[in-house]
């Protein structure tokens, strides 16, 4: 299973900007899936930008203030995110999935990283 790392993320004030890195132990970009999520305190795990299909889709959330890129090469998944909010503050993931059924992630085919504290303040 592949090996994902996620890191860069700190304490940012409110309108400032943040950029997260997902390193992956091999090559994930032919995956059917993947993506950013987040998970709140006392909140259930949310997307923030998922990759599949060849097409990429924002949460409502975040679209126009965050960007997904990356870095074939590296084996590298990004998420810049600007004009950050409050509501931002989140542990962040990133996710990729080996193996989709009806254009949906067959969970057992998941991998999650360990995640990255982002914590945004007034």
């Amino acid at each position: 299973q592949v090996q994902l790392v996620e890191s860069g993320g700190g304490s940012v004030q409110a309108g400032g900007s943040l950029k997260l890195s997902c390193a992956a132990s091999e090559y994930i970009f032919n995956y059917c899936e993947m993506g950013w999520y987040r998970q709140a305190p006392g909140k259930e795990r949310e997307w923030v930008v998922i990759i599949k299909d060849g097409a990429t889709s924002y949460a409502d959330s975040v679209k126009g203030r965050f960007t997904v890129s990356q870095d074939n090469a590296e084996n590298t998944l990004y998420l810049q995110m600007d004009t950050l909010e409050i509501e931002d503050t989140a542990v962040y993931y990133c996710g990729t999935c080996t193996h989709c059924v009806t254009g949906n992630c067959f969970e057992e085919y998941r991998a999650w990283g360990q995640g990255t504290q982002v914590t945004v303040t007034s």
